[in-house]
């Protein structure tokens, strides 16, 4: 067996199921593009609620990727999950059947998993009473069946484990799977996270909070990152996997490479339930670990994509703790949030970004961060706004935060 430092370990494989696309080359097009994928919110009758809008997929047929009978077993989250594995294995082009399944991990997270059930027989408790609530509810609702589910529908025996960190719940599913295979733990690992929470418990709950835009008659202008008249984030659905092979394993079989992650780094604010400090401490912490972890200066970064997610507190905090660690260098680095497009993921959007930022390596662009329209004084970085910018990518940071002070922090590297 190859040593944990001889270990390199690359993507191969990419699935996406976002409102902005659902696989990776439309959502790659829409995003130079710049265009959005939020809307008004069609799952429920949003009337009466602060924010009504939301980044769904609509044309999502749950039975098209596993079978119609296990479709009524499992909450949309595990679905969108399914959905982005059986699309990431076979833009990988690998025959896991003809692997061997012991070498071979799943790693999904998801940052709250099966509201959608919860909410549902929550219903039926109330209406019908106890007996009438579904034997399938638990498995269904568990942010853990995801990975199960998976490894149960391509017969995948190796480490197989959930995270769950809020909104950095995906990165950690990358990070942790990227440690694994350092450690020779597996040769393959599925990794990402899924997220289906546009339900009326899940707006009901961030809308008190006020976290959320209500920017109604307007919805592809409400996520504005960095922007001055951003009023919070804008909700989105969906799943992003990655398929990440241990190098010499994809060499001999002659796969198709993205790029190699090459750094990784998780730390705490230990400050606030869902506030990040001011100064952006425990982000700019992580992202020197990260970056020193790849054997790397700030310097050598060639782009950012930034956790972004278009509200007042979170974007001065990432802003500065990118000044934090850069430097002189902080404004002549591109920092992009492609949340103003795709809208905020939740616990899918860390692997969802991961695989924007593969093909920013592979294809030398940078998406734009959209709706870049009034500056911010706090917020004076090079934003990409608007337009998307050719520019040789060597090296990118990909960051996500999440709720609990979670921070997360992973670097990859053009390959060749």
């Amino acid at each position: 067996m190859v040593s944990m430092t001889e270990r390199r370990i690359v993507v191969t494989g990419i699935g996406v199921m976002t409102s902005l696309g659902s696989d990776i080359d439309t959502l790659w097009q829409n995003v130079l593009a710049g265009k959005s994928g939020v809307d008004r919110v069609t799952t429920f009758d949003p009337t009466g609620y602060d924010c009504q809008i939301g980044g769904e997929i609509r044309d999502f047929t749950p039975a098209k990727y596993m079978p119609v009978k296990e479709t009524r077993r499992t909450d949309r989250f595990t679905q969108l999950a399914i959905a982005a594995t059986r699309m990431a294995v076979q833009d990988s082009g690998l025959d896991l059947s003809k692997q061997d399944p012991t070498r071979i991990g799943v790693l999904v997270g998801s940052g709250i998993g099966g509201l959608q059930t919860i909410e549902e027989q929550h219903s039926v408790l109330i209406n019908k009473g106890p007996s009438r609530v579904s034997p399938f509810m638990i498995p269904m609702l568990i942010v853990n069946m995801a990975s199960g589910y998976i490894s149960m529908l391509f017969g995948i025996k190796g480490p197989n484990v959930s995270v769950v960190s809020a909104c950095a719940t995906a990165a950690h599913a990358v990070g942790e799977s990227y440690r694994w295979m350092l450690h020779d733990d597996a040769d393959i690992m599925i990794a990402g996270g899924s997220e289906a929470a546009i339900t009326k418990l899940g707006f009901a709950g961030f809308s008190s909070m006020r976290a959320m835009s209500t920017r109604n008659d307007a919805p592809q202008k409400a996520s504005r990152p960095f922007d001055k008249e951003r009023d919070g984030f804008v909700m989105a659905e969906g799943a992003g996997i990655l398929i990440l092979e241990e190098l010499e394993h994809a060499k001999k079989r002659g796969a198709r490479i993205y790029c190699e992650i090459i750094g990784y780094a998780s730390t705490a604010d230990a400050y606030h339930m869902t506030s990040p400090p001011d100064d952006g401490e425990g982000a700019a912490r992580c992202m020197k670990l990260a970056i020193a972890s790849a054997e790397l200066n700030p310097a050598d970064i060639s782009y950012i994509n930034a956790h972004g997610t278009s509200t007042p507190q979170g974007d001065v905090a990432e802003t500065q703790a990118v000044k934090t660690v850069f430097g002189d260098h902080a404004k002549k680095v591109p920092v992009s949030s492609t949340k103003s497009m795709t809208g905020h993921l939740l616990g899918a959007a860390g692997s969802v970004e991961m695989a924007i930022c593969a093909k920013a390596l592979q294809t030398d662009a940078i998406p734009p961060t959209i709706n870049q329209e009034v500056p911010d004084p706090a917020c004076d970085l090079d934003y990409v706004p608007n337009q998307a910018r050719q520019l040789t990518v060597q090296t990118i940071l990909n960051n996500s935060f999440g709720f609990g002070g979670h921070n997360v922090s992973l670097v990859a590297r053009k390959f060749g």
